[in-house]
């Protein structure tokens, strides 16, 4: 049987389809101009091609403007219908069917994505958001639900990590922990590939008022660990919570308010000092780099601009101590050597489990306040600059007299105050192709605060706690030579200082113990009791474009980092000074589609 022809309209079907879409997004072209100027008498023939009269020819709603129309707009008009009549009597007709004249309503849903500008990856700032975080503030919301947008950003992540001594850990790098020779792991490399670094958030944003903005954010991604995670079979690797809070904005007023889980006001600013403004290094470690000021957790914090150039800001945080002491055999509730001159030390209790939605296998200080920090910064012409104020508080419970055991005697609840003092810069350099980023922090227990994790206190004779003196700092340069890469190089440090008492034993006691015995250090399985005075770190790596279009970007980088560890001096077997170091190099090589940038 022979084929018999289909209908002319179903062979018109796509090109119907197509002029549909061009009258729309030429409707939607002159809403922009009815916005923009008021409405002239006419518009120049030698602007508009055939157009004579735009009014008559798609109907009521549309007005010419004193702005001219782009000629490429306007002289590949269609040929709409075939009577030309009924073009200049009435509204665009295509197949016989009317199209709707324009208004002031918004275009449908699908035009108004198509004409949104959406913006590319930036490696032009000193912390590329899309990098270090998702720039889900310059994306076009992807839908809304009556009058507050919701945003989605996000990215899918491919790392490859290597180094050269065996940490056994993820794509946060344990800095702290490089092992020193006597130990096994430093003669074995680690190759790891992850893609737990992929991450995903969403941004909801409201405005009840002119000037004000209410939003809510939310960010995370696969770094949690589950109790059945593995990487034989399955590597079910559980999602974890990066950043979720609320905040609002008042401009007219210049404040500016935020409770919830986000980064620390200790953490620099790129300008301002507004949320998802952090100054990160553009790195891939989820643990950054050894000398970058930083904690993430839950806090409230309000933020005063003075003409969005000068900012004050304090912020309530949550607190945690971690604790260093000679004795690695110590648990929460034993007793300390006893100090000079005494026959016992006190029972100290320091820290407990988790219970109540906390993790039952991590412990938890006693903590008396929440960390404070007072920040003021200020945006200039050669660059930002901030400066602020950390205070902080340690507790501990101290069991004095009765049995061997505690029983009996008396507990004292004893408190010490910690903090310091810091700041950090962005300035930009060779007209805003390079900047110099920097940070640095000194004080007492202020070691929480660097990725090296540092303890921040040791025990007094009397078990009171005692906050150790420490500075943290880092410096870096970034280039972006091109729209496309972008290179960094970065030198950090962290360093702590020895806080000891001397024992009844002729002992001392605290934290870098200068007759430790350290010979252990250097023998294989030997037992090693070195802890760590300084770590410094060298860093460099890039980022390159490999494919940015409509469909998003695709993003190759490149990480190294090298560490070098030095311990407190101690003693060896002879009695001689010994100060055992480690060192270690870690190579990130990493994939990124950014679905949502493009």
């Amino acid at each position: 049987m022979a084929c018999l022809p289909e209908p002319a309209h179903a062979d018109n079907s796509a090109e119907i389809a197509q002029l549909r879409s061009m009258v729309l997004q030429l409707q939607a072209q002159v809403r922009d101009l009815q916005k923009s100027q008021k409405v002239a008498h006419a518009i120049p023939h030698h602007a508009t091609g055939n157009v004579q009269n735009p009014a008559a020819k798609y109907g009521p709603g549309l007005q010419a403007s004193d702005k001219t129309v782009p000629h490429a707009a306007t002289s590949s008009l269609p040929h709409l219908t075939g009577h030309p009549e009924e073009e200049l009597a009435g509204p665009v007709r295509i197949n016989d069917q009317p199209v709707e004249p324009f208004s002031v309503d918004p275009a449908p849903a699908n035009v108004a994505e198509d004409m949104q500008s959406v913006k590319s990856i930036n490696l032009s700032s000193s912390s590329p958001t899309a990098l270090t975080q998702t720039e889900v503030d310059s994306l076009p919301p992807i839908f809304k639900i009556g009058s507050v947008s919701v945003k989605l950003g996000g990215f899918v992540d491919m790392s490859n990590i290597y180094r050269d001594k065996n940490l056994t850990a993820g794509p946060a790098t344990p800095w702290g922990s490089f092992p020193y020779s006597g130990n096994p792991n430093a003669h074995a490399s680690e190759y790891r590939p992850t893609a737990q670094l992929s991450r995903f958030s969403m941004l909801i944003e409201g405005k009840p008022a002119k000037g004000v903005t209410v939003e809510a954010y939310v960010e995370g991604d696969f770094g949690g660990s589950g109790s059945n995670s593995n990487a034989v079979q399955t590597n079910s690797y559980v999602p974890r919570m990066r950043q979720a809070y609320l905040a609002a904005d008042d401009r007219d007023l210049g404040l500016h308010f935020l409770a919830g889980q986000a980064w620390s006001l200790t953490t620099g600013y790129t300008n301002t000092l507004l949320r998802r403004h952090e100054q990160l290094p553009p790195v891939v470690d989820s643990n950054l780099i050894p000398g970058v000021i930083f904690t993430r957790v839950p806090q409230v914090r309000v933020i005063k601009d003075f003409h969005r150039k000068w900012w004050l800001g304090l912020s309530v945080e949550t607190p945690q101590a971690t604790l260093g002491f000679d004795d690695s055999t110590l648990d929460s509730g034993g007793n300390i050597p006893a100090a000079m001159g005494q026959t016992s030390g006190p029972h100290v209790i320091y820290n407990s489990t988790g219970t109540g939605m906390l993790d039952p296998e991590a412990h938890y200080s006693l903590d008396v306040a929440p960390d404070i920090v007072l920040k003021g910064a200020v945006d200039t012409s050669v660059g930002h600059f901030e400066l602020y104020g950390l205070a902080r508080w340690f507790r501990t419970i101290v069991v004095n007299g009765g049995s061997s055991g505690g029983l009996g005697g008396q507990a004292r609840s004893r408190v010490a105050f910690g903090g310091g003092v810091g700041g950090s810069m962005a300035v930009p350099l060779l007209s805003g192709k390079m900047q110099l980023v920097g940070d640095v922090l000194a004080g007492k227990g202020i070691g929480r605060y660097g990725p090296s994790q540092l303890p921040d206190m040791t025990f007094r004779s009397s078990g009171a706690p005692a906050p150790l003196r420490e500075i943290i700092g880092s410096l870096g340069l970034i280039g972006h030579p091109t729209d496309n890469l972008l290179l960094y190089t970065y030198g950090g440090v962290e360093a702590a200082h020895r806080t000891v008492y001397e024992g009844a034993d002729g002992s001392y006691y605290g934290y870098g113990s200068p007759n430790a015995n350290l010979s252990g250090c250097a023998i294989m399985m030997g037992t090693c009791n070195a802890e760590t005075q300084s770590l410094a770190s060298y860093t460099m790596g890039g980022w390159w474009h490999l494919l940015d279009g409509h469909y998003g970007s695709v993003m190759a980088g490149l990480q190294y980092t090298y560490v070098r560890k030095f311990a407190f001096r101690g003693v060896d077997n002879s009695g001689n000074v010994s100060r055992p170091t480690a060192n270690g190099n870690t190579v990130f090589v990493t994939f990124r589609y950014y679905p949502f940038q493009n």
